[in-house]
């Protein structure tokens, strides 16, 4: 694993039961009202409230702050949405922050920006880092297998992030701020090696998995900030698929799921290992079909046939879908290729 900083990281059990003890007193719980219901037990009579999340949206959050409880740190205990609540109320506020991903679903636990929406468009803003990120096993293993395994998502999309990368510096548009470095691009694939040998105890999610998994994100977390705010190295064409079926269809996904679609897509695209991608996916135990994610091909044959039209009117950095001419017969290639690749399946 390469040797950038990342947050403290603390694995074992019942590690939930033990911030109580450690925060600073009153706290103040961010989490979800069906994860309060399953971890309420393991706080006591210094909780300033739980604070059960039902925005993104920044300034909606915004007015939220002067709603909350007095209290002298903010304790993140969820998935993505909780924990970026979590680290803009301690960036807000100016309070100590204790992390308690709930799931291996995304890397919000160790990045240092929130993901937040402002006019529906998710932004990465502010600042925050946790005294420790919490990995309690019994925590992680009580959460859906595919939620867990669809963390995957956030290490293997490197793969077409370089291609990308690669893509718009041989076009002559990438960034001057971003120009493609090969030791970074090999800084992260040995990341993602690391999580290519660790499949089947992912798909598994036992304690090797889940150490392999949440130390790959623990590296790629931070990457934004620690490689100099360049996104190239850690994301493209596989996340802006994802974005692309949120703004067309309206609907949350669980993250995963269509990003590793557009890791297959991305990767199909470049001409660049496809197949071994998609079949890492499929070993993880993360199904990228659409039916899945409760939609249908044609909601998938959308984003692609309008991806040129929508990367631009985004703005997102330049890659393979700004040029790329997507048609129905690719979008049943697609279509074709990832069924085909779950025929006999069990997940």
């Amino acid at each position: 694993m390469p040797d950038r900083p990342g947050f403290t990281t603390i694995f074992g059990r019942n590690l939930l039961a033990e911030l109580p003890n450690i925060a600073h007193q009153p706290y103040l719980v961010v989490t979800m009202a069906d994860l309060w219901e399953l971890f309420a037990h393991h706080f006591d009579d210094n909780l300033a409230g739980p604070y059960l999340v039902t925005t993104i949206d920044g300034d909606e959050l915004k007015a939220e702050l002067a709603k909350l409880p007095d209290c002298r740190s903010i304790i993140g205990l969820g998935g993505g949405q909780a924990l970026d609540v979590a680290k803009y109320f301690a960036w807000a506020l100016g309070l100590p922050l204790f992390q308690a991903p709930t799931s291996m679903s995304v890397n919000a636990a160790f990045g240092h920006r929130c993901g937040l929406r402002f006019a529906g468009n998710v932004r990465y803003v502010y600042w925050a880092v946790p005294e420790a990120v919490y990995v309690d096993f019994d925590v992680i293993q009580s959460a859906p297998p595919v939620v867990n395994r669809s963390g995957i998502c956030e290490i293997l999309c490197y793969h077409t992030a370089h291609a990308d990368w690669r893509y718009a510096q041989a076009q002559g548009q990438v960034e001057d701020k971003w120009p493609y470095d090969q030791a970074l691009v090999d800084e992260a694939q040995a990341v993602l090696a690391s999580v290519m040998q660790a499949l089947d105890d992912i798909r598994e999610v036992n304690e090797t998995g889940i150490r392999a998994l949440m130390l790959a994100n623990r590296w790629g977390g931070a990457a934004f900030h620690n490689l100099g705010w360049n996104p190239r190295p850690i994301e493209g064409a596989d996340h802006f698929l994802f974005y692309a079926l949120e703004y067309h269809t309206g609907l949350k996904f669980i993250h995963g799921q269509p990003v590793c679609l557009g890791i297959y897509v991305g990767s199909l695209l470049h001409d660049d290992r496809a197949e071994d991608m998609l079949a890492a996916i499929v070993r993880a135990g993360v199904d990228i079909r659409p039916q899945a994610m409760g939609i249908g091909w044609d909601d998938v044959s959308h984003a692609l046939l309008n991806m040129r039209e929508f990367v631009r009117d985004a703005g997102l950095w330049y890659g393979i879908y700004h040029d790329a001419a997507i048609d129905q017969a690719f979008c049943d290639q697609v279509r074709q290729s990832v069924e085909a690749a779950y025929e006999g399946v069990v997940l």
